[in-house]
């Protein structure tokens, strides 16, 4: 059965739809306008209690009864588990896989979430103690990451669903003023990963109205 990705176009929501068409997974698109409040509709909540996009519902969940999963990491383990793809089987490229994805989660989502926050505001004095601070975190985290990169093809030597959760956030480099020509590792990594067919589908797929 079909599974339903509420979700919106942001880096979060850009994870699972290209995880899903990666996976080669069916699914339908229902748009949680975030700019509008439908994330606090009680039909919504119900499904992601902490009020935040994305949120996936499996109608033939474990036992074959219907499941909604919230968090974008959770419904990235979720998916490669039902799947049986992009979680690595070797144990110790599986706990590399999954360090990533914490890593993102923790760190490169949350800060470079601040400095799109900060970058927004039009007072020059509320704007530049907060772009100071998540500015040298965010390109620091590059930083982590272009070490990493420049020994690995992928986070955890393959593909896997840590290469998907920090694209999402790549993908948003220009707004992190980001350049990454400065991270060549990096910037090497994205172009393979933007390169890919699934990749391209899932950065394609209508997250907005109209």
């Amino acid at each position: 059965m079909t599974l339903q990705l509420h979700s919106f176009d942001t880096p979060n929501g850009r994870k699972i739809s290209v995880a899903l068409e990666e996976m080669g997974l069916p699914y339908e698109v229902h748009i949680v306008d975030i700019t509008k409040g439908e994330q606090h509709d009680p039909a919504f909540v119900a499904l992601s209690p902490n009020h935040k996009i994305p949120a996936l519902l499996d109608p033939e969940g474990p036992g074959g009864k219907p499941i909604g999963i919230f968090e974008s990491g959770a419904i990235l383990i979720y998916l490669a588990e039902k799947s049986g793809q992009f979680l690595p089987k070797d144990p110790v490229r599986r706990i590399r896989a999954l360090e990533w994805l914490m890593w993102q989660m923790a760190g490169f989502g949350p800060m470079p979430g601040q400095v799109h926050h900060f970058i927004a505001l039009q007072d020059e004095a509320d704007r530049r103690y907060g772009l100071q601070r998540y500015m040298a975190e965010t390109r620091r985290l590059y930083g982590v990451m272009e070490s990493h990169l420049a020994a690995h093809e992928y986070f955890a030597d393959e593909l896997s669903i840590a290469d998907f959760a920090v694209l999402g956030w790549v993908w948003r480099h220009e707004r992190h003023q980001v350049d990454l020509a400065d991270y060549p590792a990096v910037q090497r990594w994205y172009q393979s990963m933007m390169a890919r067919s699934g990749v391209k589908r899932g950065m394609e797929v209508a997250l907005r109205r109209g």
